[in-house]
């Protein structure tokens, strides 16, 4: 006799059911090399379809700011929603971030070009496979050296080694941080305070070459939404802000320029209960053969003790195969979740079992991650709300 339904043991998410970035063709990996083989910088070939070439080039990055956001609040930002139909060549359609969908993951992407598989940075924090330790790729602890962690050379570095007038606008804050030197080094750092600083200096500066790239980034958008969710009056303050800071940006482009407004990655909130918040620290079964949990809520690396990495897996996919999808590394790097190609340096790096949320539900870390299990706003999976980025276009 068949088992009742309610019986019958639930099946895990099948992992081809998980959207895998559009690495080499619509990612934000694929923005910046798109833009300089329109300048005529040896080595890069044209990989996002439709952007035409522009002898000046503004990428405005504003984190936390996904394409399903900006959908949704047309009140809070008129003219970012009324630059929607422009992204992506005027496809009306967004661009990838790239997984995990996290700001250092996204920022190297960005800046080197380079999926994850190749640059390196494969999470908020991730094992470093010399040391044993984990390492925040954001906040750069411990310490590593940064240029053997992400040894490749930046778009800006090889731009500005051809010519193209290249510089970063952004906080006084970020000048000097090893993610900036790995990720967005080359031609110039000037540092802004304000928003509107920074829109006016980045505008100075694409008028400065014939061919110019300039990359300028805001911040808050993010931090408030990580605080107070993106269903919040504090966050659509920022949206707001931002909204305004990209139409004063446009307004004075100088002739021959493209603006592209672009994102790391999007946000969700996720409720304060235990159905959305499964907490790693309280939990025996999914702690059992963990040695370190890096990752973050939504996007976990999981590295087992030796020779516990199947009986983890069988675990982790058992507790949580409903809600996440649960993968070993093999599984993860065959999937292309990181990208097409995995460097030797980066191969343990990855987790041992890989875990990207599905479901608004984030696993969180009461004790060794007070302060990140304590957020509204949750980002770093697949899903659409974190992984669509726009790619709006203002040309002069």
């Amino acid at each position: 006799m068949a088992q009742p339904a309610w019986q019958d043991d639930p099946e895990p998410l099948a992992l081809d059911t998980a959207p895998v970035p559009e690495y080499g063709t619509g990612s934000l990996a694929d923005l910046l090399p798109t833009l300089v083989a329109g300048l005529g910088v040896p080595g890069f070939e044209q990989r996002i379809a439709g952007l035409a070439p522009a002898d000046r080039n503004c990428v405005f990055l504003i984190d936390g700011l996904g394409w399903e956001q900006i959908k949704a609040h047309p009140d809070e930002a008129p003219y970012l929603h009324s630059l929607l139909g422009t992204s992506r060549g005027n496809t009306g359609r967004p661009i990838t971030a790239g997984f995990p969908a996290t700001t250092a993951t996204s920022l190297a992407s960005v800046g080197t070009g380079l999926p994850p598989g190749e640059h390196g940075l494969p999470g908020y924090t991730a094992r470093n496979p010399d040391t044993g330790e984990l390492m925040n790729q954001l906040r750069w602890k411990p310490w590593t050296d940064p240029h053997a962690w992400q040894p490749y050379p930046t778009v800006f570095q090889l731009a500005d080694r051809d010519g193209v007038h290249t510089a970063q606008v952004s906080s006084p804050t970020f000048e000097h941080t090893p993610l900036t030197k790995i990720a967005l080094s080359g031609g110039s750092f000037l540092g802004r305070l304000s928003g509107e600083d920074r829109m006016d200096l980045a505008a100075d500066q694409l008028a400065a070459g014939d061919r110019s790239l300039v990359y300028t980034y805001y911040s808050d958008v993010d931090g408030k939404g990580h605080r107070f969710g993106v269903d919040s009056d504090a966050w659509r303050g920022q949206l707001m802000y931002v909204d305004r800071l990209v139409q004063r940006l446009a307004e004075q482009l100088p002739p021959r320029a493209a603006l592209y407004v672009t994102a790391d990655h999007g946000m969700i909130d996720i409720p304060f209960d235990e159905q959305s918040r499964i907490d790693f620290d309280e939990d025996w079964e999914l702690r059992a053969g963990v040695a370190l949990l890096g990752g973050e809520g939504r996007a976990r690396h999981v590295y087992a003790v030796p020779g516990a990495q199947a009986d983890v897996l069988t675990c982790w996919r058992e507790v949580l195969g409903e809600q996440f999808w649960v993968a070993s590394r093999e599984e993860a790097v065959a999937a292309g979740w990181f990208g097409p190609r995995i460097d030797e340096r980066v191969h343990g790096r990855i987790g041992d079992v890989v875990a990207a949320a599905r479901d608004d539900v984030v696993i969180t870390a009461s004790h060794r991650e007070p302060h990140e299990s304590a957020m509204v706003g949750m980002h770093g999976s697949m899903t659409e709300a974190e992984q669509l980025v726009p790619l709006l276009e203002v040309r002069s």
